[in-house]
């Protein structure tokens, strides 16, 4: 129990020891509040309790609560303070929800950045056994796409399902579970695969690594939707604290793969090792929900939940279970609506258009790391900070945080106009430097982490506790549908830079290129296939 010997209130530049609270008319009504909190065994009229609700319905900002010398409590910390709610202890259950938050993403991560070993290697077709890296293959040209596809489609389905279908007091732990199991199962085959020599047959490996997606995404789908749906009913902060996760696993992942560049050599060992990393992170996630629900911190706000939600069942008996959802989506609406931008404006520039961004200069980064770094590593980490920082400080704020998420997508012609498509754009490249490039990229992956944790964070606040789990999974539903709409979105993008333009070289027009072993190649030169120094690039220089 938090000692109210140490605890006070601020209100703006006052603050209210809690054991001191005067009674008279000058103090401000939210210390008054919380003062008859603190006897609330001597009180127990009607009165007590509809102020003691004005109390907690209060946003943050209105009222900050700090326990010396602790951190700022949310309105739901208070009434833990005084319902005798167990602590968490050693941030416990806070680290074991950014733990799956973490192996949320972990699947999704691990595909999109091992891009090079299913292109390079995987899917190259082979001449007497020897792979021949310019033979073009429909598989291997179409595979990110495809794969984009196959993900989201089942992780749409299977939210929507979860979502809506809701079965039994612990379903949700069930879910949780048996979602992991499959999904480390089928990562497993990944591995085995990755062992098998498939280089003659690269159509069949291509449709069992197509149904192995769809068979992880679509137990992702349940998992990640239920993950959101338990946080939503603990503080905010647990919430942040999975959103922080699902950055900080695509930072994990970029650098996985860096060190896979920089140490194996062979595509097939590096890759091996790569996806036995994301089964370790899925075994880890799984034995600490196991952890988690020996807690008393989260069994105190679970049981919570469930009374909730069968006073409210009974309140709803005989009118239609589709109401309360429309209740829930009135409240949250704006949201769930930021949430879904924030995930469309990101996921069109990252990584479809942003992974198609090749060198202005040569002397920038090695061709080798500059997806990697500039692509992958840069928008992790940024995103992650983005997350971390929406623990400290949520400026605008729940009314105006709509316009800089709508702000957010500038973002989307910015990269269009930087070196994305050098070798077949037909539109001049407008920003023509790297390090333009990569502010654009920071800016875009921190505002994205930032404003995703905060909508999270908002859409379960504004709605009574019963209400807060399937808020939760609300606000992850469109979390998931504004990433399909983004990847879906940046296909006709990459369209319209490659064909809607109208490139005219003799009016001094300027392709940024890269070209092999630092080829000097004057611009006049007509003899030279655009196409093919693209695909060969070392060095990049105007033509």
């Amino acid at each position: 129990m938090i000692n109210s010997e140490n605890t006070s209130v601020k209100m703006g530049d006052n603050r209210y020891a809690l054991k001191d609270i005067p009674s008279d008319e000058k103090v401000p009504e939210q210390a008054s509040l919380l003062s008859e909190h603190k006897d609330k065994h001597e009180h127990h009229d009607p009165e007590h309790t509809k102020k003691r609700k004005s109390l907690l319905d209060l946003q943050d900002k209105d009222l900050e609560v700090v326990v010396s010398p602790g951190e700022p409590m949310t309105p739901k910390d208070v009434e833990a303070m005084h319902d005798n709610a167990p602590q968490d202890r050693y941030h416990l259950v806070y680290l074991i929800f950014l733990i799956h938050g973490i192996a949320v993403l972990m699947p999704w991560n691990m595909f999109i950045t091992a891009n090079d070993y299913f292109v390079k290697h995987k899917l190259t077709p082979s001449i007497n056994g020897t792979t021949n890296p310019e033979e073009k293959s429909l598989y291997r040209d179409y595979f990110l796409g495809s794969l984009c596809f196959v993900a989201q489609v089942p992780n749409i389905l299977l939210n929507a399902f979860n979502l809506f279908c809701q079965v039994g007091s612990g379903s949700t732990s069930k879910r949780i579970t048996w979602s992991i199991i499959v999904i480390v199962v089928v990562f497993i085959a990944t591995v085995v695969l990755a062992i098998v020599d498939s280089s003659q047959w690269p159509a069949a490996f291509f449709w069992i690594t197509m149904a192995c997606v769809v068979i992880i995404n679509s137990a992702n789908g349940i998992y990640q939707n239920s993950v959101y749906g338990l946080a939503a009913c603990l503080p905010s902060r647990y919430t942040s604290a999975v959103v922080l996760g699902s950055n900080t696993s695509g930072a994990i992942t970029a650098i996985i793969s860096l060190a896979s560049l920089a140490m194996a050599p062979d595509l097939r060992i590096s890759a091996i090792y790569y996806f036995l990393t994301a089964v370790v992170v899925l075994l880890v996630a799984f034995d600490s929900f196991f952890g988690l629900q020996m807690t008393p911190y989260f069994n105190y706000y679970l049981k919570k939940a469930e009374g909730e939600k069968k006073k409210l069942s009974q309140e709803n008996e005989g009118s239609s279970f589709l109401k309360v959802y429309l209740d829930v989506f009135r409240i949250t609406w704006k949201e769930d609506l930021c949430v879904f931008f924030v995930f469309f404006v990101t996921l069109t520039c990252f990584p479809a258009i942003q992974a198609g961004i090749g060198r202005v200069e040569c002397q920038f980064i090695g061709e080798k790391y500059f997806t990697a770094v500039t692509c992958f590593l840069l928008f992790n980490m940024s995103a992650m900070l983005g997350s971390f920082l929406a623990n400290f400080t949520q400026f605008p704020g729940c009314k105006w945080s709509w316009l800089p998420i709508l702000l957010r997508v500038l973002f989307i012609p910015f990269f269009m106009f930087c070196n994305f498509k050098p070798a077949t754009r037909t539109f001049s490249v407008w920003f023509a430097n790297d390090y333009v490039y990569c502010a654009g990229g920071f800016l875009m992956a921190l505002s994205g982490g930032y404003f995703s944790s905060l909508s999270m964070m908002f859409a379960p606040r504004n709605v009574e506790d019963k209400h807060k789990g399937v808020a939760g999974m609300m606000a992850a539903f469109c979390l998931i549908v504004g990433i399909f709409c983004g990847i879906v979105f940046s296909f006709p993008v990459a369209a319209f830079i490659e064909n809607a333009g109208s490139f005219n070289e003799t009016f001094n027009e300027t392709r940024f290129v890269c070209l092999p072993d630092n080829l000097a190649v004057s611009a006049s030169d007509s003899l030279i296939d655009i196409d093919i120094l693209f695909n060969l690039s070392s060095t990049a220089l105007p033509l």
